[in-house]
C-alpha cells in the first residue's frame, strides 16, 4: 500500500492506496512548514492524522512508500516533515518530501512538459520538462507576493472594502455577511497564526457576488497580476503560453482566469481543484 498526501496551507489530503485503487482518504488541517511551528505540524499529524487512521481501522505498517507532497515544504524545509513522519511509521517505510508545486507537475503534466500553476490558498509556478522543474518564479509568499492567490484575493477585497473602492452596497454586503469589522480583521492579520488562510477565506465574498462587474475586475485584476510577475519570463525561455493550473481559485474563478490569458496573450489548458486524482493515475501507471 501506498501513501500520497496533497498537503496545503488550508488542508491536507491523505490518500491510501493499494492495487491502483483508492481505499481511503483522510483530510486534516493543512501544512505549511514555512508559516507553521514543528510542534503545531507535529500536533496534527499524530493527533489528527493518526487517530483517524486508527478509527478507519488502517494499519500504518502497511505503508510501505509514502509520496508527500506539501506547501512551504522548499530545500530547507522537507527533512523536518521527513522526520515528524517518521516518528509515526515504521523503518521500512520509505518517505518521498517534494513541494507542491510538483504534485501539481505530475499530476497536471504527468511525463509531458507544460507551464504549471498553483492557484489555491497561495500561488506558484514553474516550467516542467516532464521530469523536473526547469525554471520557477518565487512566489515570495503572501506578503510579498502569490498573486493569483486566494490570500491576494482577498487583501484586494479588504483593500476595495475599506478603502471605499467599491459601491457603498456592496461594502456593506462584506461587513453583514463576514461579520467583521476593520479592527477583527487587523488582529487576524497581523496578530492571530496562519492569516494567509485567514485571507483566502475572504476570498469566499467574490465567489458569492462574481456576477457583480466590480468584483469579477478585482479576481480578473488578481489574474493578470499573476501572469504579469510570474508567468512571461518563460515564455521568454520558450515555452507555450499554455496555463495549466490547480487549485480552487483556478477552478472556482476558471472564467476570470480565462479572460485574463486571453488579455495578456495566453490560453487555459488544463485546470484541476485539486492534483490528486492526477497522482493517483500517476503512480498506479506502474503498480
Amino acid at each position: 500500500m501506498i501513501l500520497i498526501v496533497d498537503s496545503g496551507s488550508t488542508k491536507t489530503d491523505w490518500c491510501f492506496v493499494y492495487d491502483k485503487y483508492t481505499t481511503h482518504i483522510i483530510q486534516t488541517k493543512g501544512i505549511n512548514p514555512v508559516v507553521q511551528s514543528q510542534e503545531d505540524i507535529k500536533q496534527t499529524i499524530e493527533d489528527e492524522f493518526v487517530n483517524k487512521s486508527r478509527h478507519k481501522e488502517i494499519d500504518l505498517h502497511d505503508v510501505h512508500h509514502i509520496y508527500y507532497y506539501g506547501a512551504g515544504c522548499v530545500a530547507d524545509k522537507k527533512y523536518i516533515i521527513e522526520q515528524l513522519l517518521k516518528k509515526v511509521f515504521h523503518n521500512n517505510t520509505t518517505i518521498s518530501v517534494e513541494s507542491d508545486i510538483m504534485a501539481a507537475c505530475h499530476a497536471l503534466c504527468g511525463k509531458e512538459e507544460g507551464l504549471v500553476c498553483i492557484l489555491g490558498t497561495g500561488s506558484n509556478s514553474c516550467l516542467y520538462d516532464g521530469q523536473k522543474m526547469t525554471l520557477q518564479t518565487s512566489p515570495l509568499g503572501f506578503i510579498l507576493g502569490d498573486e493569483g492567490s486566494g490570500a491576494a484575493l482577498g487583501k484586494l477585497i479588504v483593500n476595495a472594502v475599506f478603502k471605499g473602492l467599491l459601491p457603498k452596497q456592496l461594502c456593506n454586503s462584506f461587513t453583514e455577511e463576514t461579520q467583521l469589522q476593520l479592527s477583527d480583521i487587523i488582529n487576524n492579520v497581523y496578530r492571530q497564526p496562519a492569516p494567509n488562510r485567514f485571507l483566502a477565506s475572504l476570498s469566499q465574498f467574490a465567489a458569492r457576488h462574481i456576477d457583480d462587474d466590480n468584483i469579477e475586475q478585482l479576481v480578473i485584476m488578481n489574474f493578470d497580476q499573476f501572469i504579469k510577475n510570474n508567468l512571461r519570463q518563460y515564455v521568454s525561455y520558450g515555452a507555450k503560453p499554455v496555463i495549466n493550473a490547480i487549485g480552487s481559485i483556478a477552478y472556482y474563478y476558471s472564467q476570470q482566469l480565462q479572460k485574463a490569458a486571453e488579455s495578456n496573450g495566453y490560453t487555459v489548458g488544463k485546470i484541476l481543484k485539486s492534483p490528486m486524482s492526477g497522482l493517483i493515475e500517476y503512480y498506479t501507471m506502474t503498480l
